[in-house]
């Protein structure tokens, strides 16, 4: 899977203006995304973009059953 240019400002955007109280899974972005008129093909594309994100500190993510993301404190 090919991550696009703006994927990542994409669903920070959302998630800044969602302003989520608790972590979320992909699913749960994935859903919020399609509500604020963002496509992405499917929870894993989700995933896959937070996760590269999260190895530059952008994203914590929450290694539980699911997975859980957050936007990290410099976001």
């Amino acid at each position: 899977m090919r991550i696009r240019r703006g994927e990542y400002e994409r669903i920070r955007e959302v998630l800044s203006e969602a302003d989520p109280e608790e972590p979320l899974t992909a699913r749960e972005i994935l859903d919020l995304l399609e509500e604020h008129g963002e496509e992405f093909d499917s929870a894993h594309q989700v995933a896959t973009v937070l996760g590269r994100e999260a190895e530059m500190g952008e994203i914590e993510v929450i290694q539980d059953q699911p997975y859980r993301y957050r936007l990290g404190e410099g976001s």
